[in-house]
């Protein structure tokens, strides 16, 4: 179901070890070492921001009170949600702080469960995702499989993303995992955080509907086409290989892609499967490290996001050819 996107290997050179990169393509431990630190403090800023961009999006949407700012507040709200998945995803890596008790309590309560995720079952999960992509335990193989499909295909897919279906399929286990031991603890979590929002946004803006339409109406439908997109566009129709290149793809970052769907660096997600360990501030570096020794070279990597989406909606075409692009 997988795979029919995989580069040739003309175009992955085996470059490595090089002088700077180990045979798996890690940096040299003198290297490595720079590119882990963890900045706590614009870490935290970054935090910050997220929570301001939410109330200043709010505050606009609520002043001009009209139908379609708030149908472009839903919108916008996506890109907000796009920051809380990256800054939990880093947090679930033990990234996002260096103390361990501080990265658990704000990836928590100030990120995934305002973002409606059990970060511990994420982790668990994400965790298996980079052990072995593709492999027997890989969680995410509904997002990647399928491709190249047609573009028939992946409008229906993103059609049920926007009208809220698959919401709703996300949705459901959270108020299942109620009625489990196991699982209450997370589950009560999350709705008590967005409980806590609803009333602060009712409270905030006079309005009992804030909460509904812009932060839950964006989670349920916005938000739910943005993750597809981004998903696709990291692993789609690739396969299982050692080789990470042949699993993650990489795209070209403009600003435009960097803001709304794959903000703080997500965008270098080859360099991330390469070292998992990298905070996202040091993920472009680390992409120069790559490219520096002729692991990634033009012929591997997207122009834009639209490039490689229209090639992951190309079923019946020719198969998957080298990119040139320009560096």
């Amino acid at each position: 179901m997988s795979g029919n996107m995989i580069p040739h290997q003309s175009i992955r050179p085996q470059v490595l070890p090089a002088d700077r990169l180990l045979a798996n393509g890690l940096a040299i431990p003198a290297v490595r070492a720079q590119l882990r630190k963890i900045p706590d403090s614009r870490n935290a800023l970054s935090v910050v921001a997220v929570w301001f961009w939410m109330a200043f999006v709010i505050g606009v949407v609520v002043k001009i009170d009209r139908p379609w700012a708030w149908l472009a507040g839903v919108i916008v709200m996506s890109s907000i949600h796009a920051r809380l998945l990256i800054l939990m995803h880093e947090a679930a890596h033990k990234l996002l702080f260096t103390k361990k008790r501080t990265n658990d309590f704000v990836g928590t309560w100030l990120i995934a469960y305002p973002g409606w995720t059990p970060i511990s079952v994420y982790r668990r999960s994400h965790f298996a995702h980079h052990r072995e992509e593709f492999g027997p335990d890989e969680p995410d193989i509904p997002f990647y499989a399928g491709y190249r499909t047609s573009p028939r295909v992946l409008g229906r897919r993103l059609l049920r993303d926007a009208v809220g279906i698959s919401g709703w399929k996300n949705l459901t286990p959270l108020f299942k995992g109620l009625r489990r031991a196991s699982s209450r603890p997370a589950a009560a979590g999350i709705l008590g955080a967005q409980a806590v929002m609803f009333a602060v946004m009712w409270a905030a803006t006079g309005r009992w509907y804030t909460w509904v339409v812009l932060w839950f109406g964006s989670w349920m439908t916005g938000w739910r086409v943005t993750n597809r997109l981004r998903a696709i566009a990291e692993h789609g129709g690739l396969g299982h290989s050692s080789d990470r290149r042949a699993t993650t793809h990489h795209v070209r970052q403009s600003l435009l892609a960097r803001f709304w769907m794959v903000p703080y660096n997500t965008g270098w997600h080859l360099a991330h499967h390469v070292d998992m360990g990298i905070p996202f501030r040091n993920l472009p570096a680390f992409h120069a490290e790559l490219v520096a020794a002729g692991y990634v070279t033009p012929e591997l990597t997207y122009r834009s996001y639209l490039q490689l989406w229209k090639a992951l909606a190309s079923e019946g075409r020719d198969r998957w050819r080298p990119v040139l692009t320009v560096a």
